[in-house]
């Protein structure tokens, strides 16, 4: 079937605007057209690399973490940010809202980028093996991103021809006809195609198409429209990931969020982003990471906003759930994964003893008017899940510092991740980071192989990859106590697996969705979203501007505004 072409006007040399990394910096072309520059060598290689554009304002930004964080069980609302509609599942999450819209808007033009490539590339004179490794990277993207929309949208719209101009016809495509058409053709092609490694660092590499191939076809198996291969298929693509490439676990999980050691031996396909902090114009997204996830301890006693500690801007706060997934005294992750102790930073807002604290004998009588602490000192501190039992409230009170415990937490204090504090950033205002965003890693290979194995019935398999990815975490002598057998698997399980490996990565509303556990996890374990979330809510709504510019309209999804009864 030929695909009608995307409604939107697409401007292909819009794409050559910012810097994703020297290997892959995008120059400003003008007074050339498409048509003309593109067929050239050099046209075609910076169309290649724009390709890569549209994964930015995505991955990294506040609108990628909004929508695979909020609304899942493992992160509900902080106390700032105007995009809340995307966890309480409420009238708000519509189709004009703001990041469904734009997430539909930017894959979309990535595609149509991808298509203008392909398109022109037919009769270009060079290297063919080099043009068909840049033609790979191009199809890896696409396939990519037509992943992603299907995973955020269910049946959308698909075309594989470039748009020039306005189309105002649209189609609506089931999600088993795009995986066939479009996904894994794609993603075939790449694997065939690409090379092992690439000397530019952050380009498309065969084992990142057999990655993203496996979780595709590991998708489509738990949708049930594929011939019942795909979970085959996909252990056999995750295992060639593990074992035939050179990747290796770091041997200490705090490792993986080293800003110093971003290149390392785990990681599979990374987002780019500039490692230069001067030009405020260099990269206008960067990774956001460390503004999200942090409670407010700019405000607190002997504390102010530091590059250190990171912007506070309270947009994520744990479920109660999260933070019981750990057993602290066998898994190191809670405590490698999020910050415990802030130290003192200001002097003119550090407390002092009062005459009811020495009244109540919480300190000596002489020690009233003098500091409790100090600059360098703790200032504030989380002990976090299971480590409550020591600060009753007399603890607490006779404490210098302020402690909050869990009956304390709040949509302002709450334990803080400290996966993506970034102490590179020029000044603490800043809000660009230039962290990587890294999308495929070695653990999570490990994590997606079990879950291929379990849909297979094949349990011991399973516990084997889990507690590759457990003993990697358990303390020093606690590795027999982390380890599980086939009996502890499910999918549930890989979930929680999933969660205490990867949070804050994310992966966690497509990890419910594929597994069809969004809706029953959401009313377990996230109190906010749990009264809204129906069942209906396993996809987004269709853009309200997708709607407006399609003649006749465009089908929206079942239960949002203005689907059809």
């Amino acid at each position: 079937m030929k695909a009608k072409k995307y409604i939107i006007v697409i401007f292909i040399l819009a794409f050559f605007s910012q810097s994703c990394e020297e290997y892959l910096k995008e120059e400003l072309v003008s007074n050339v057209s498409a048509a003309s520059y593109y067929t050239t060598v050099s046209g075609f290689e910076d169309a290649v690399k724009a390709t890569y554009s549209e994964l930015k304002p995505f991955f990294g930004p506040e609108r990628g973490f909004t929508m695979t964080v909020f609304g899942t069980d493992t992160y509900t609302n902080g106390a700032d940010g105007g995009h809340k509609a995307i966890n309480r599942y409420d009238g708000g999450l519509n189709p004009s809202q703001g990041f469904v819209r734009d997430t539909w808007r930017d894959f979309y033009r990535g595609i149509n980028q991808a298509n203008a490539v392909l398109n022109r590339a037919e009769g270009l004179d060079m290297d063919e093996a080099l043009k068909n490794a840049r033609l790979a990277e191009v199809r890896f993207l696409r396939g990519l991103y037509y992943f992603i929309l299907t995973q955020t949208y269910g049946d959308i719209h698909i075309s594989l021809e470039e748009t020039e101009g306005v189309e105002i016809t649209a189609n609506k495509t089931s999600s088993s006809e795009i995986y066939s058409q479009a996904i894994i053709p794609d993603l075939e092609f790449a694997v065939a195609n690409l090379p092992e490694d690439q000397d530019d660092y952050g380009r498309a590499t065969k084992p990142a198409a057999e990655f993203l191939l496996g979780k595709v076809l590991l998708t489509r198996s738990h949708k049930g429209f594929a011939d019942g291969s795909d979970a085959s298929r996909a252990e056999a693509l995750f295992s060639n990931v593990i074992n035939n490439y050179g990747f290796e676990l770091l041997d200490d999980f705090s490792a993986l969020w080293d800003i110093d050691n971003e290149e390392n031996s785990e990681v599979v396909f990374t987002v780019q982003n500039s490692k230069s902090q001067v030009d405020e114009n260099l990269d206008g997204n960067g990774h956001r990471g460390h503004l999200y996830f942090l409670f407010e301890y700019d405000v607190r006693p002997g504390m102010t906003r530091d590059i250190t500690n990171g912007r506070p801007w309270k947009r994520f706060m744990p479920t109660p759930f999260t933070l019981g997934l750990w057993d602290r005294d066998v898994d190191s992750r809670y405590d490698k994964s999020y910050k415990h102790a802030w130290i003192s930073n200001n002097a003119s807002t550090i407390p002092t003893w009062t005459q009811e604290e020495a009244s109540a004998g919480h300190v000596d009588a002489g020690l009233v008017g003098q500091p409790k602490f100090s600059v360098g000192d703790t200032a504030v501190f989380i002990p976090g899940p299971g480590k409550d039992a020591e600060w009753d409230a007399d603890a607490q009170a006779k404490a210098r510092y302020m402690v909050i415990t869990n009956d304390e937490y709040t949509e302002k204090l709450f334990p803080s991740m400290n996966k993506w504090i970034d102490p590179t950033r020029p000044d603490r205002q800043k809000t660009q980071g230039q962290r990587d965003f890294v999308l495929m890693r070695l653990g999570e290979a490990y994590l997606l192989r079990a879950e291929a194995r379990l849909q297979q019935g094949n349990t011991s398999g399973a516990a084997e990859d889990i507690n590759v990815i457990r003993l990697r975490s358990a303390w020093e002598g606690m590795e027999g106590a982390s380890s599980i057998t086939a009996a502890d698997v499910d999918i549930d399980f890989i979930l929680d697996e999933r969660a205490r490996e990867l949070i804050g990565e994310g992966h966690r509303w497509w990890d419910l969705v594929r597994t069809g556990k969004l809706i029953e996890r959401v009313k377990l374990h996230n109190p906010i979203a749990a009264p809204n979330i129906q069942d209906f809510h396993i996809v987004r709504p269709i853009p309200q501007d997708q709607i407006d510019r399609t003649q006749g309209g465009y089908p929206q999804n079942a239960g949002y505004p203005g689907a059809g009864g």
